[in-house]
C-alpha cells in the first residue's frame, strides 16, 4: 500500500511540474510576441556607403538588393617593345642558371595562358542592377566619390535609401543616374536633399525624360551647391527650357552657382531659345551652354545675339534699376545728421553787435587761440570724421581694404608666441556687380547696356539656324569682340562657338567670316601642321628666287 501511495503523489507531482514548464512556455512565448511588435531602431549611416546602402535596402524589405561595385576601368596599355625586349633580356641573363624541368603534358599539348584584360562573368550577370563607385582609396569605403547608376529604375524608394547616404558622404562630388526612369515625384526628391550635400558639383541626369519637366528645381535654388548639370536627351520641350531660363536669371534673382549646362539632344525650339536668352540677361555665372541637337531656328539665335551684343532694358528692369541706385545712394541710417538744418536752410541776417564781437575774436593770434584747443584734442584722442561726399565705394576700394585686412590677420598670426599652425580664415567671396548697374545708352528714348560678355562656350550644332540667323550672329559677335577690347575688366566674351551642321553652306561668307572671328579667341585651336611636301617646296623655292634675281642683275 505503502508504494501504491508514493507512486500516485509522484504522478500529481509530475502533472503539476508540467503545468508549471507549460505557463513558463506561454510567458515566454508571449515575451517574444511583444519583442516582434516593436520596432527596430533608425539606421544612423556612417558615411561607409556600401555598408549604409546593404543595410537600408535590407530594413526596406527590397526584394532585390543592388551590390555595391567599383567601377570598371580600362586596362593599362602595354608599353613599348623596346623597353619590353630589354626586361626579357635581363631577365634571361639572371635565369640562365635556373633551368626548369619541362612537363610531359605541356610538351604534347601546349596551353595558352589566361588573358588579364578581362575577367568572365556567368550569362545576363551584366545586365543585372548594380551601384557602381568610384573611389580615392579602393580599402576605404568612406572614400566614395561618384555614384554612377545606368540602365535600372530608381523608384521613391530606392531615391530615398540614397538620399539617406548621400548627405553622409562628405568626399561625394559627382552623381550619375543615367537612363533610371525618373519621375517628376523622385526629381523633386533628389532636388529637395541636394542642398545637404554640400561637395556635390557634378550631376549627369542623362536619358530621363520627365513628363512634368520639372528639371528647374534642380537650380531653382543657391543652396543648391551643383556646378555642372547635364541633362542630355531628356525629352525637353519649350515648356521644360522656359523653366530652366526663369531659374538661371530673372530681373530679382539670379543662379551664381551653376557654371555648365548641356541640353543636347531635347526638343527646344525658337520659344524655348527666347527663353535661355531671357535667363541669360541677368546671369553673369554660367560658362558653357549647350544647345546642339535642338530645334532652334532664326528667332531663337537672334535673342541669343541680343543678349551677347547689347539689349534695351525692359520696363520691370528699369524700375528694379532705380531701386538699387536709390539704396546704394541711400543708405539705412537711424537718425538724420545734425547739420541738415543749417546746412538746408539760408543763413539769417545778424546784427552789427555781433559782426564786431566775430571781428575782435578773429583778431587774437592764431598761436595762442588753437594751441589749448589742439593739446585737448590730442588728450581725448578725438576721432576724425570721414568724409560724407560719396555714399559708394568702388570694388577697388573694396578690394584693397580686403588685402589690407587679410594681411594684418596674417601678421597677427605671426607673431604667436606659441608658434602653432593656425589656419588663415579665407576672405568672403566678393558679390558680383549686378548688370542693371552696368554703365547705359540712351537710344531712342531707351535705356540699352552690354550683354554677357561671361559666357565663353556656346554650342549650337545640329539646329534650323539658316543665313539670315548666322548674320545676326556674326554681327553679335563683332560688336561683342570691339566691346570686350575697350573694357576688358568685364569679361572675355565667346571665346568658342558651333554652328556646323545647321540649314546653310559651309562655305558661305558669313560663316567664313565667323571662322576667321573665332580662330584667335579659341585657346584649344590647333593650326593644321603642314605637310612634307609643302616644306620641301617652301625649301626649294627660295634658291629659284635668287637665281632669276642673279640673272636680271647681269
Amino acid at each position: 500500500m505503502a508504494k501504491q501511495v508514493s507512486f500516485v503523489k509522484k504522478v500529481k507531482m509530475g502533472k503539476k511540474g508540467d503545468k508549471n514548464i507549460k505557463d513558463k512556455g506561454q510567458n515566454s512565448a508571449h515575451h517574444i510576441e511583444e519583442d516582434g511588435d516593436r520596432t527596430p531602431e533608425p539606421h544612423v549611416c556612417t558615411g561607409h556607403f556600401q555598408t549604409d546602402f546593404t543595410e537600408l535596402c535590407r530594413r526596406n524589405n527590397m526584394a532585390v538588393i543592388p551590390p555595391v561595385v567599383p567601377r570598371a576601368h580600362r586596362p593599362p596599355s602595354p608599353g613599348p617593345p623596346e623597353a619590353q625586349s630589354k626586361n626579357e633580356k635581363g631577365k634571361g641573363k639572371e635565369d640562365k642558371n635556373k633551368q626548369p624541368e619541362p612537363d610531359p603534358e605541356s610538351v604534347l599539348e601546349p596551353v595558352e595562358p589566361t588573358p588579364k584584360s578581362y575577367t568572365t562573368k556567368s550569362k545576363f550577370e551584366y545586365f543585372k542592377p548594380t551601384v557602381q563607385v568610384e573611389q580615392d582609396h579602393p580599402d576605404k569605403q568612406d572614400t566614395v566619390t561618384e555614384v554612377i547608376v545606368k540602365g535600372w529604375k530608381i523608384d521613391e524608394a530606392m531615391m530615398t535609401v540614397f538620399k539617406q547616404c548621400f548627405v553622409s558622404m562628405e568626399k561625394l562630388h559627382t552623381i550619375n543616374f543615367w537612363n533610371c526612369g525618373l519621375t517628376g515625384e523622385t526629381l523633386s526628391l533628389l532636388a529637395s536633399f541636394l542642398p545637404q550635400c554640400l561637395n556635390t558639383r557634378n550631376l549627369i541626369l542623362d536619358g530621363n525624360p520627365v513628363k512634368e519637366e520639372n528639371f528647374h528645381l534642380l537650380i531653382n535654388t543657391e543652396e543648391i551647391p551643383v556646378q555642372n548639370l547635364s541633362l542630355r536627351h531628356c525629352s525637353i520641350t519649350d515648356l521644360g527650357a522656359e523653366n530652366l531660363g526663369k531659374a538661371l536669371g530673372t530681373t530679382q534673382t539670379a543662379n551664381t552657382k551653376l557654371l555648365t549646362l548641356n541640353l543636347n539632344g531635347n526638343r527646344i525650339g525658337d520659344t524655348g531659345g527666347q527663353a535661355l536668352a531671357k535667363g541669360l540677361r541677368m546671369n553673369r555665372t554660367l560658362l558653357s551652354l549647350s544647345l546642339a541637337q535642338n530645334s532652334i531656328g532664326d528667332v531663337g539665335i537672334r535673342s541669343l545675339a541680343d543678349v551677347l551684343s547689347k539689349f534695351p532694358l525692359t520696363h520691370e528692369e528699369v524700375v528694379q534699376r532705380r531701386k538699387l541706385i536709390s539704396e546704394q545712394g541711400a543708405p539705412d541710417r537711424k537718425s538724420p545728421p545734425p547739420s541738415r538744418r543749417g546746412d538746408n536752410r539760408p543763413g539769417s541776417v545778424r546784427s552789427s553787435s555781433h559782426l564786431g564781437k566775430d571781428a575782435k575774436r578773429d583778431k587774437t593770434p592764431k598761436g595762442k587761440h588753437t594751441k589749448g584747443k589742439e593739446e585737448k584734442d590730442d588728450k581725448k584722442g578725438k576721432k576724425e570724421v570721414p568724409k560724407k561726399d560719396s555714399f559708394t565705394r568702388s570694388k577697388a576700394t573694396l578690394v584693397a581694404e580686403a588685402t589690407k585686412t587679410a594681411t594684418k590677420a596674417k601678421d597677427k598670426k605671426g607673431k604667436d608666441k606659441k608658434g602653432a599652425q593656425q589656419v588663415e580664415a579665407e576672405p568672403e567671396n566678393m558679390e558680383l556687380m549686378n548688370p542693371l548697374m552696368e554703365p547705359v545708352e540712351n537710344i531712342k528714348n531707351e535705356l540699352w547696356i552690354p550683354g554677357n560678355r561671361t559666357l565663353i562656350n556656346l554650342n549650337l550644332r545640329g539646329n534650323k539656324m539658316t543665313e539670315k540667323g548666322l548674320a545676326d550672329l556674326l554681327m553679335a559677335l563683332q560688336y561683342q569682340t570691339t566691346l570686350v577690347a575697350f573694357n576688358k575688366g568685364a569679361g572675355t566674351g565667346l571665346m568658342r562657338i558651333a554652328v556646323d551642321r545647321n540649314e546653310f553652306p559651309v562655305d558661305c561668307a558669313a560663316c567664313q567670316k565667323l571662322v576667321e572671328l573665332m580662330i584667335p579667341k579659341d585657346p584649344f585651336y590647333v593650326a593644321p601642321s603642314s605637310s612634307p611636301e609643302n616644306e620641301s617646296q617652301a625649301d626649294e623655292d627660295p634658291p629659284k628666287k635668287d637665281a632669276a634675281a642673279d640673272k636680271k642683275k647681269k
